[in-house]
């Protein structure tokens, strides 16, 4: 077997590992999220709340998962390619304190001052007494969660480098039991039911953290207190940080100015937004973010070794895959919108309405699924070079067309326009990092593109056709029973993942095409 079809097998076991956990992840996920709609449904108790959890979870990305795990992670596999145990060691402990002391003043700073990060982050609500106060309130609750699922990126940043990827793709389980719990059991123990969700956030960043703690102990590697905050490590990486913040967050920056635009939009958009950007984090956290984790180490130490066709091999198997899963998911997603959606969410307070509002936003944002996910595979071509500052001069682009998108579409479209706007910057952004690794010559695809994809395409048309000659009406799926529903949906999606693989077979694209880089098309 050649070494670059090793290479290949070795990266897709990871990342298929990695997929198997995050699934499991988002499933309780959306388990999570049908428990919140059928028992909160979309008020303004759930406005507020997805207001109090998205900001932390938007810094949690743009600065723990995000900027700090791409400047991290380059300089941990060079140190593990390059340096000693001890040199290692060291990195650890002075990165770990650094980080650690810089997280519980940020804890402190965003407890104290939530109302005024409720003003930034949903400026609309300042002109509703009722959902300022109660999201300025949730938010002292849920924004201690930033500084637990920090320490678990760290954690989980040493775990993916050494091979680990198992526990760090488990660990969001832990957030969705603790918010499900807290649903179910503590809500109605309270005044008011909402805060237990809150609570649930806080508790499942502890939980979190805790498993991290106990996995990388296992590998000998947890990180000790030791206040060195000029060791070249933590330079250098303090240098990588500072742009990594905007360039690798684009697509949540984006994220967070549609819930922003969307707080001055009618009462229910940032649900609908909300309920519709979480089906989509679904096929985005399976595909995307499992590449993008098993690729960065990877790709990190074959830029430390020198491996440069490696490198550009790599990144090709990557996008050869994305095509092959996000296309037929952009589709199924944007044909079967409304009867997911009634599937998972319509129960209890979750209306026929909200269904048929969320399936809007819900079918803009499949539209983007290729160009989000090629994002978390191209980006990695930079930060696993320590090339920080193109991708943060190609973010600024990317959110610039977003406003203007926005600005184009949110009359006529209302909150479907700000999801259509994101997705359409999503493009802007992954191509624009294509084109910059192609004209440096650090990514150079293998021939039989064309042909690649135009079977991909064919075959998810055909899959479009069946599953747009079964589907019934969702106003139809609104009237059947919750297993009827579950029962209908889950013969779609198996017939066109029938379809869809059949007609790939049918078309003469196998599976060694994903496997061996070199395999012709």
């Amino acid at each position: 077997m050649c070494e670059d079809e090793t290479l290949s097998r070795n990266l897709l076991r990871a990342a298929f590992l990695v997929g198997q956990m995050t699934f499991l992840s988002r499933l309780l996920g959306l388990v999570r999220d049908g428990v919140i709609a059928a028992i909160f449904g979309t008020s303004h108790a759930t406005d507020a709340f997805f207001v109090a959890f998205r900001i932390p979870n938007f810094l949690r990305r743009l600065f723990a998962e995000g900027a700090f795990s791409q400047a991290f992670i380059p300089v941990l596999a060079s140190y593990k390619a390059e340096r000693t145990a001890e040199d290692i060691r060291s990195l650890l402990d002075a990165v770990t304190t650094a980080l650690a002391t810089l997280l519980l003043v940020i804890t402190a700073f965003g407890v104290v001052a939530a109302p005024l990060l409720v003003m930034v982050f949903a400026p609309g609500f300042v002109h509703d007494a009722d959902s300022f106060a109660l999201s300025s309130e949730l938010l002292r609750f849920t924004f201690p969660y930033l500084f637990f699922i920090s320490l678990t990126a760290v954690l989980g940043g040493i775990l993916n480098t050494y091979g680990r990827f198992a526990v760090p793709a488990f660990t969001p389980v832990l957030l969705n039991v603790a918010m499900i719990s807290s649903a179910l059991w503590l809500a109605p123990e309270l005044e008011r039911p909402i805060v237990a969700l809150a609570i649930g956030v806080a508790i499942g960043g502890v939980l979190q953290v805790g498993l991290q703690i106990y996995a990388v102990q296992r590998i000998g590697l947890l990180p000790r207190f030791n206040w060195n905050w000029r060791h070249p490590g933590v330079q250098r990486i303090l240098v990588l940080i500072g742009p990594a913040i905007f360039g690798v967050s684009v697509a949540q920056i984006n994220f967070l100015i549609d819930t922003a635009v969307a707080s001055y939009l009618p009462r229910g958009s940032v649900s609908w937004l909300y309920f519709s950007d979480r089906l989509m984090e679904f096929p985005l956290g399976i595909f995307g973010i499992a590449l993008g984790t098993v690729i960065l180490p990877s790709l990190s130490e074959y830029h430390a070794r020198g491996q440069h066709q490696v490198f550009s091999d790599t990144l090709d198997w990557g996008m050869r895959l994305i095509f092959v899963v996000t296309i037929p998911s952009a589709v199924g997603l944007i044909v079967l919108a409304g009867p997911i959606l009634s599937t998972l969410f319509q129960y209890g307070k979750m209306t026929e309405w909200d269904v048929v509002q969320s399936a809007k936003s819900l079918i803009a944002y499949a539209f983007g699924l290729s160009g989000f996910v090629c994002v978390k595979v191209l980006a990695p071509g930079f930060y696993a070079r320590q090339d920080i500052r193109t991708p943060v001069k190609i973010g600024l682009a990317a959110v610039g067309c977003n406003l203007i998108f926005i600005f184009a579409l949110k009359g006529p479209l209302q909150h479907a326009g700000l999801a259509l706007a994101t997705s359409l910057a999503a493009f802007v952004n992954a191509g624009l990092l294509f084109l910059v690794l192609y004209r440096d010559r650090v990514y150079r695809p293998r021939p039989g593109w064309l042909t690649f994809v135009a079977r991909i395409f064919i075959a998810a048309g055909i899959m479009a056709a069946v599953l747009l000659g079964l589907r019934s009406p969702t106003a139809l799926w609104s009237e059947w029973t919750p297993l009827l529903r579950a029962l209908r949906l889950t013969g779609l999606l198996g017939l066109g993942i029938l379809v869809y693989f059949g007609s790939c077979w049918a078309l003469g694209l196998r599976l060694r095409h994903i496997v061996q880089p070199k395999s012709a098309i």
